[in-house]
Order: C-alpha cells, then sequence, then structure tokens
C-alpha cells in the first residue's frame, strides 16, 4: 500500500477497493484511488474536499509505503 502526502494537501491512497467504516457505517467504495483529509478542515471527512485550498493549509508532501509479508 502507498500512501501519499500531498505538499499543502491531502493523503492521496491508491488501490482497487476500499472499505470505509465510519462508526456504524460501513460504505464499500470501488475505485482507483481516495484522498484523505489530513487539514481537519473537510465537511466529508474523512474524505478530502478541498477545505485545505480554502484555509491555507501547510504542510510538506512525503511517501509511506507500507509492505506486507
Amino acid at each position: 500500500m502507498r500512501l501519499e502526502f500531498l505538499e499543502n494537501g491531502p493523503i492521496r491512497v491508491e488501490g482497487k477497493r476500499f472499505v470505509v467504516r465510519v462508526g456504524e457505517k460501513e460504505e464499500v467504495l470501488e475505485r482507483p484511488r481516495v484522498f484523505l483529509c489530513r487539514c481537519g478542515g473537510s465537511g466529508n471527512k474523512p474524505f478530502c474536499d478541498g477545505a485545505h485550498k480554502r484555509i491555507g493549509f501547510q504542510a510538506p508532501g512525503g511517501v509511506l509505503e507500507v509492505e506486507s509479508d
């Protein structure tokens, strides 16, 4: 799994199928990528809605790669 922290923006997660659980709600997403909020301002958490641009969020970019055995 690869997570890319976009400079001044969200976290991009690449995949094929995502299972999102928030509280009692579960949603399955069949898509190649999702963008997760890291600024805290999204009205659609855990997903990015572009709030980082409106609030002037700043953070460096980076990559986290998770390898499974």
